[in-house]
């Protein structure tokens, strides 16, 4: 129960707990505590990031997500209450410093060219496409302009991923449309549906069950937990092991490789699911113009080429190139460590650092990553541009060496034996058909990873 002192009314944690119900969801930031119940209707970043913390203190997250300015927002929900026995953790108290320092010395204001260069490399890639394609006559031509096609769907997505983050244009008008380009009119993908997605995987970083870029069951299992067909509390459905999925999974470390190349039509699956669902989605008619937009011109590409055995390949090689991108994404997590259950707030650094793995490279090749091979300093300032990722990774990596955390940075073959070998193991115990739920405790031990 409340209680009242003569300068500040308290509540307890336990009393925080209770308020997680609709219509009854409160948060606390700072010690102070907030009534989000309607204000979550509204919330840019869509409801679900915020009902997986309600009645908890989310400090560490909306110091993440959030500019300064949106510090000021939180007024008007202040219910007046104070938590008692609000307590800081040490690495919470050194990373809300970092960030500070960081707003200081105008990091996430900063942003550098890439966006100009990116958007005109996209620019001259399209040009190059569409002559490789309407002018040119030679199949050698026609590939490299495929090839060309691809790398133009990496840099757009980067683009897309950036403008989600942060503002990278002039203002937030001009922002929002070069999601639209980057994301559904020029790679057929939706904003929206990456905005739903994106938010709760960096809220819920490596949860099994409320992380939904773990999420593959019937084709991939990261963990040998998936064998138990949990219930995804982000799609809200079951996530069924059954004998098709356990035949796709014994061979998944075998798989992998061919399902990354034709990754971008389960992305395509997803975002027409989103579009066509009840779900409230930002924008919807947008969203539909914008992948109409890509469903015109990306056909009639490939038709102008002379014969259908020159479309089949223009379109492999184009996926094929841009399966870079997915492997480079699912390397980034896919072989760090799991949990199960929903994301808390009091952790927010030390699930990060687990959950996440660095891929190192020169830096004149940040421009094909962008940037998110500092995946860990990605998630811990999202806000923050990718120019300066790279200046602040010996921070981050201070920081846990500090306080004992793992910082996995590896190369890219690196990363790719790693990945690979989880597969495998789970693959090795998903072909025990006697044991259809994981009991052997020992495989566990040694074989699990999180």
């Amino acid at each position: 129960m409340a209680e009242e002192t003569e300068k500040k009314k308290y509540i307890t944690h336990d009393d925080l707990r209770s308020h997680n119900k609709p219509g009854d969801l409160w948060i606390a930031i700072q010690g102070k505590v907030y009534d989000v119940s309607d204000w979550i209707k509204s919330h840019p970043g869509g409801d679900t990031i915020i009902l997986n913390l309600v009645g908890q203190d989310v400090t560490d997250a909306f110091t993440a997500f959030h500019p300064g300015t949106a510090w000021h927002r939180l007024d008007s929900l202040f219910t007046g209450y104070h938590i008692r026995d609000y307590q800081i953790s040490e690495v919470s108290r050194d990373y809300r410093r970092m960030a500070t320092e960081f707003r200081k010395l105008g990091l996430f204001e900063s942003k550098g060219h890439n966006t100009l260069y990116t958007l005109s490399f996209i620019a001259a890639m399209f040009a190059g496409v569409l002559y490789g394609v309407l002018a040119c006559d030679s199949i050698v031509a026609h590939q490299i302009a495929a090839a060309l096609l691809g790398l133009l769907w990496i840099q757009s997505a980067y683009i897309g991923h950036d403008s989600g983050h942060y503002v990278i244009m002039s203002n937030k008008k001009h922002n929002r449309i070069a999601q639209l380009v980057a994301g559904n009119c020029l790679t057929g993908i939706s904003i929206a549906w990456w905005k739903w997605t994106h938010n709760a995987h960096h809220l819920a970083c490596n949860s099994l069950d409320y992380d939904p870029d773990l999420q593959h069951i019937p084709v991939f299992a990261v963990s040998t937990k998936f064998f138990n067909s949990m219930t995804s509390r982000f799609y809200d459905r079951k996530l069924t092991f059954d004998p098709v999925a356990r035949l796709l999974v014994s061979y998944q470390h075998f798989t992998y490789y061919p399902v990354m190349c034709f990754g971008r039509i389960n992305l395509f699956v997803q975002t027409f699911l989103l579009l066509f669902s009840r779900r409230e989605v930002e924008d919807r008619v947008l969203n539909f113009a914008g992948i109409l937009v890509f469903w015109t011109w990306f056909p009639l590409l490939v038709y102008c080429l002379p014969t259908w055995p020159e479309r089949f390949l223009f379109v492999f090689t184009s996926f094929t190139v841009t399966a870079l991108q997915h492997i480079q994404f699912t390397l980034n997590h896919f072989a760090a460590d799991v949990y199960m259950g929903p994301p808390t707030g009091h952790d927010w650094f030390e699930k990060q650092a687990a959950g996440t793995l660095d891929i190192t490279c020169v830096p004149y090749m940040d421009w094909f990553y962008g940037g998110l091979q500092f995946q860990l300093e990605h998630h811990l300032f999202p806000r923050l541009p990718r120019c300066n990722l790279r200046k602040v990774a010996p921070v981050v990596q201070e920081l846990c060496k500090k306080h004992k955390l793992p910082y996995r940075s590896m190369s890219w073959w690196e990363a790719n034996k790693l990945t690979v070998r989880t597969l495998k193991k789970a693959a090795y115990q998903a072909r025990d058909k006697a044991n259809p739920v994981v009991k052997n405790l020992v495989w566990e031990a040694l074989n699990t990873h999180g």
